[in-house]
């Protein structure tokens, strides 16, 4: 038990959502378990209540007992299975929970999620509830992630990720779905952030052994094609995770031979990105057959697989690249713009592209543009004026890639530079390459460092 006075920062820390304060009053000493005194449960349920995955995470690793029965036959884990968030699922279910839940339990928990997946979250919030009034709802992102539908009534909330917590909770338990049921469980929201496509897409990044293999990549000639889309993007995840596979050879050729075939332009677009982390020796002939494609989504990957080849350039590489720089779709010429500007011959079209595109109203490709800029080997005043312009963007990441890029070029604007950007706030910062790039400059050239958190901007 802890004392009086830690137990109460948590229950206040708990509540506030702070991880970190969570995390310190349990090394000071808190309960884990201690109950909020507004529900009289334990403040693991609090946070489940409150979908806050990180500080469920930060009373798991102190101690809390997930299992711990409740007045109502709950659990904090039943609580958060039924929840429907994955993310606060994952934290709540442990490490190994096959090592701590007796048999009976892990059926009991497979039973239920499944139950609670084939219901769906409105039709199992009607029967808690038993109201029949209109539901709210609302899309949200699982711990700042992928998305899921949120609803609300008679005064519960619960999340829609079902199908992302059975699949979970299979893989923890090591009981294994066929691949075409976790597929048709990614493919019912067809959309590649929702949490079921993710969490069915790891489950089978997950599985390492030979019969996984001839069953996914069979749905590349799945009549629906937001299937060959799912395939698609599992082997583009594989090509990024899992490159030394042995069968990596084998799924690029596949990919190869399926670019050559698919169709469907969003699908397409897709294997193309997928072949993309891979290498193959047509590689860079399957980018040029899809450069002028009528989709520009097409385009814009065949871009990416031309930079992706690892051959020498061709001419014709060269060429089609170039007319894609002149592409009417400006995520297209932004693309053969990152291409380009690795290749002297593309090196000077490029950057004018992308001082054109930064001096133009493509606000949602402000952040590529001014991180293309900033990475680029182009040395003219013309680029770093339009760094300098950046600077003024509403988005801190773009200034601090503006920043960036003039350090890098040591234009006499840096310290300004620096200093709007504007304090960081947040995580992550500490191993940014481009903050630390801007620290070294500050220290070279002993000025203080205006960037910390509180910090007055220039």
């Amino acid at each position: 038990m802890g004392d009086r006075e830690s137990d109460r920062r948590l229950v206040a820390s708990v509540r506030a959502g702070d991880h970190e304060s969570v995390r310190a009053a349990l090394d000071e000493g808190a309960d884990p378990d201690v109950p909020d005194p507004g529900t009289g449960l334990p403040v693991l349920c609090t946070a489940v209540a409150a979908f806050d995955a990180q500080v469920a995470e930060a009373l798991m690793d102190g101690g809390a007992d997930p299992d711990r029965g409740l007045p109502d036959g709950s659990t904090p884990l039943l609580r958060a299975l039924d929840g429907g968030s994955p993310a606060v699922f994952q934290s709540v279910l442990g490490n190994d929970p096959r090592l701590r839940l007796p048999e009976r339990e892990r059926a009991r928990l497979l039973a239920r999620a499944r139950n609670r997946y084939e219901t769906g979250a409105v039709e199992e919030l009607r029967r808690r509830t038993g109201a029949r009034g209109p539901v709210v709802a609302e899309r949200v992102t699982d711990e700042g992630h992928d998305w899921v539908d949120q609803y609300t009534l008679g005064g519960r909330v619960v999340r829609a990720g079902h199908g992302a917590v059975l699949t979970w909770l299979e893989s923890r338990l090591r009981v294994l779905p066929s691949v075409d049921e976790l597929i048709d469980r990614a493919v019912a929201v067809a959309d590649e952030d929702h949490v079921d496509w993710w969490g069915a897409c790891y489950a089978l990044l997950e599985r390492h052994r030979r019969e996984a293999w001839p069953e996914a990549p069979a749905h590349s000639d799945h009549p629906d094609p937001v299937h060959r889309r799912f395939v698609a993007d599992y082997l583009r995840t594989r090509g990024i995770t899992a490159c030394d596979s042995p069968f990596a050879e084998r799924e690029s050729e596949l990919l190869t031979a399926w670019a050559a075939r698919e169709t469907d332009g969003a699908v397409l677009a897709k294997v193309l990105e997928a072949l993309a982390e891979y290498e193959h020796p047509r590689m860079e002939a399957t980018g040029l057959r899809h450069a002028a494609h009528p989709d520009p989504r097409v385009r814009l990957r065949a871009a990416t697989v031309l930079d992706a080849s690892e051959q020498a350039r061709s001419p014709g590489a060269r060429a089609a690249l170039l007319a894609l720089l002149g592409d009417p779709d400006a995520r297209v010429r932004l693309e053969a713009c990152r291409a380009g500007s690795r290749d002297d011959t593309l090196l000077a079209p490029a950057a004018e592209e992308l001082v054109r595109l930064a001096e133009g109203p493509y606000e949602d490709l402000r952040g590529g543009v001014a991180e293309t800029l900033a990475s680029s080997r182009d040395r003219t005043p013309a680029v770093a004026d339009a760094l300098a312009a950046l600077l003024a963007d509403g988005d801190q990441f773009v200034r601090l890639e503006a920043a960036y890029g003039l350090a890098l070029r040591d234009d006499p604007r840096t310290g300004d530079a620096i200093g709007q950007v504007g304090p960081l706030y947040g995580d992550g910062f500490e191993h940014d390459h481009r903050v630390n790039a801007l620290w070294d400059w500050t220290r070279r050239e002993n000025r203080p460092w205006p960037l910390a958190p509180g910090a007055e901007t220039a």
